[in-house]
């Protein structure tokens, strides 16, 4: 008559808990020797009891098997960590070649392909969304014409601004051309009696000042030009 099964779950008895243990703990001990000799395999054994006592087989070296393991373990959880990433972009790569799909599919309707099997509500809403785009650009066009007006409105402005200017400095050579015309007369009055020793005949002399001639060359057409001349 056969023994019959034990459940496994924790003895209450103290004494019975102890034999179960040697005994358990031999066999162990007993299994992993002869694994390490009839299969050549590396074992390492760890056991402590409920009281904290050491029990332990390696059949090399505690060290060189717990060595061995940690490499194995970090390997094992590199190699984890790797698949685990290839599936997450394995996925990644899916969703985007769906997403790809979608996106050309709804590309060739709003340019008026493949519509043949759409709803009528399907339609409506691509209308809606087609009318939506066409008020969105023609918006966007209206603004940058705001825009370009606007610039070009600020650039008259600085025109205006200079040509001003420019007529400010003319109206200054104005003031002082005539200021010199008026001393020029002055002492040509002065030497009224004295002539010119070889032709007999009195000196006239006119003296006009001339802007600049970059200035001069901008300035509007119905604006005078202005230069020194002597007569």
């Amino acid at each position: 008559m056969g023994r019959g099964k034990i459940e496994i779950r924790r003895i209450d008895n103290i004494t019975n808990r102890q034999v179960t243990f040697s005994k358990r703990r031999n066999g162990l001990l007993k299994k992993a020797r002869e694994l390490a000799v009839l299969c050549d395999a590396e074992i390492g054994l760890i056991i402590f009891s409920s009281t904290g006592k050491l029990y332990d087989f390696t059949s090399s070296s505690m060290k060189t098997v717990i060595n061995r393991y940690n490499k194995a373990k970090q390997d094992h959880l590199q190699t984890m960590h790797a698949n685990s990433e290839l599936k997450i972009w394995q996925r990644e790569a899916t969703s985007l070649r769906q997403q790809l799909h979608n996106l050309q599919e709804k590309h060739r309707q709003l340019m008026g392909e493949d519509i043949n099997g759409l709803s009528i509500k399907e339609l409506q809403n691509l209308e809606n969304q087609l009318e939506t785009s066409l008020h969105a650009i023609q918006q966007k066009k209206e603004q940058i014409l705001i825009n370009e007006v606007q610039e070009l409105n600020q650039k008259i402005a600085l025109m205006h601004r200079e040509k001003m200017e420019l007529c400010k400095m003319l109206n200054l050579c104005r003031q002082e051309n005539m200021e010199l015309n008026k001393k020029v007369n002055a002492t040509k009055g002065c030497r009224g009696g004295s002539t010119s020793a070889n032709s007999g005949s009195p000196i006239s002399i006119c003296l006009e000042l001339s802007p600049p001639q970059q200035k001069i060359n901008e300035l509007h057409e119905d604006c005078p030009k202005l230069g020194l001349q002597l007569y």
